[in-house]
């Protein structure tokens, strides 16, 4: 039996109304939804207004979408991006002066700058409706992981974010890059882990809702993924020639100051907890 996989399939699902209909979109729709109905939920299980939780979607949407985009042009071709007017503007709008003007839609989307921008943009939906910051990041984070799995299904359709070859005759051969060799599914592993990684906190979440306002699930997810990432990075490919300089690629460079916030989050949040525990005993004890 072969050990590798042939992998070449169409990065387009179907036609609508004339327009394309790409795996990579549809999977980021679907990730965005899920992610829309959970925190709905955890809104409710809360008791926070329903009226404060809709403009958070649109507030997160743009925040993830703009903070991606630019996270890639700016950690990843800023030699592109900013050597001209024309290419400057592609980075902001979907489109291509390269051959011609047309759309294309945002090639190039970083997770590491969609962290970043979701971030500010619930601390100003925070500021604008009257929640409190850590109760919505700790709320939007336990359902984050199960986006970024999603994400990376898409990025496997559309062959990107490749791994390194196997060595061996296992792994995937993306056909669609023109090889004819096994390479790491270094997407297929990033979409399992954080399927992983959504399930573990989901079972926290519900075992200790408690927690919620201390910035521990916000630390959970930044911890944990960013530590796998880290170490994932190992057998991918670096995706701009100028980080084989590097002594880490940018990735696993970025992942650092994540995954360090993220584990201080965790540590203060149980402390935080801890000490709110003793209080109550205490008090109970003195009755």
């Amino acid at each position: 039996m072969l050990a590798y996989i042939n992998w070449n399939p169409d990065s387009e699902l179907c036609h609508l109304l004339g327009f394309p209909i790409r795996y990579y979109s549809l999977m980021w729709i679907i990730g965005l939804l899920a992610a829309y109905l959970l925190v709905k939920k955890f809104y409710k299980d809360m008791k926070i207004d329903n009226d404060r939780f809709e403009p958070l979607f649109l507030y997160c949407f743009i925040g993830i979408l703009v903070g991606a985009r630019l996270g890639h042009c700016i950690f990843y071709e800023p030699e592109y991006y900013f050597s001209s007017l024309p290419n400057f503007i592609e980075m902001l709008l979907p489109v291509s002066f390269n051959p011609s003007f047309h759309l294309t839609g945002y090639r190039g989307l970083a997770s590491h700058g969609g962290t970043i921008g979701i971030l500010l943009a619930i601390l100003l939906y925070c500021r604008r409706y009257g929640v409190r910051p850590l109760t919505t990041l700790d709320l939007v984070c336990v359902a984050t992981p199960l986006t970024a799995c999603c994400i990376r299904l898409g990025n496997l359709m559309n062959s990107e974010i490749i791994g390194k070859p196997t060595g061996t005759d296992w792994g995937f051969v993306f056909v669609q890059l023109g090889e004819d060799f096994p390479r790491h599914p270094s997407q297929l592993y990033e979409a399992v882990a954080y399927l992983l990684i959504f399930v573990i906190i989901m079972l926290i979440y519900h075992r200790n809702r408690r927690l919620v306002g201390t910035g521990f699930y916000l630390g959970l997810c930044l911890a944990s993924i960013f530590l796998f990432r880290f170490f994932i990075e190992f057998s991918k490919e670096v995706q701009s020639p100028w980080e084989e300089e590097l002594p880490l690629d940018m990735g696993q460079l970025l992942s650092i100051p994540f995954a360090i916030t993220g584990l201080w989050l965790v540590i203060r949040g149980w402390k935080f907890r801890s000490m709110e525990i003793k209080h109550v005993r205490s008090k109970t004890t003195k009755k």
